[in-house]
């Protein structure tokens, strides 16, 4: 799959290529989406067999996002960025990481931790943890200034769903970008 505006393969944002035998697991696994106890030992399995495979991470978080068993897809996605961190030499924990300590926008691991990142933040936003959603993206946000991984679309589904905002008062298209009012002094 390619990423309409920037052209490059969706497996770049997904954590590049896996070993030939990650795939097979990582397709039977999709194959089994109606056996979800199937599925989810397929991915088990391929995790056990490539534990710095970042394909694997993801697939991961997202079989287990899209059955709301959130817990398990932020154990998977803070995993994932885990084994990121260390493949790209990051700090251990990502309030530690600045934009100089790795090369965001190329192709490798520490593009895979930053697209993890965001996905975090919409699992922590979901779980209803709207104070470290709002930290995570801010980070982004800071390692991402061009917004090339899409931090803002979740920024503004936050926004949009803060309990306190009357609907005719709330962010969109209209008004500023998330960018724009972090430049201001925050989205909150």
């Amino acid at each position: 799959m390619v990423n309409l505006f920037t052209g490059e393969s969706s497996r770049a944002l997904f954590g590049g290529d896996a070993p030939e035998s990650v795939n097979r697991l990582l397709h039977e696994a999709a194959a089994a989406h109606a056996d979800p106890t199937r599925a989810e030992a397929l991915l088990w399995s391929a995790r056990l067999s490539a534990p710095e495979c970042l394909p694997v991470y993801f697939a991961q978080y997202k079989f287990y996002f899209y059955r709301k068993r959130l817990e398990d897809a932020e154990r998977c996605a803070r995993d994932g960025l885990r084994v990121a961190a260390g493949l790209a030499r990051l700090g251990r924990h990502w309030r530690e990481v600045q934009g100089g300590d790795a090369d965001f926008s190329a192709i490798g691991p520490a593009r895979f931790w930053l697209f993890t990142l965001k996905a975090l933040a919409f699992i922590r936003l979901r779980r209803g943890d709207r104070a470290e959603a709002q930290a995570l993206l801010e980070k982004a946000a800071q390692l991402d200034p061009a917004d090339n991984m899409g931090a803002s679309v979740i920024a503004s589904l936050k926004d949009a769903s803060a309990p306190d905002t009357p609907p005719g008062k709330r962010p969109g298209p209209a008004g500023d970008s998330y960018l724009d009012r972090l430049k201001k002094g925050g989205t909150q």
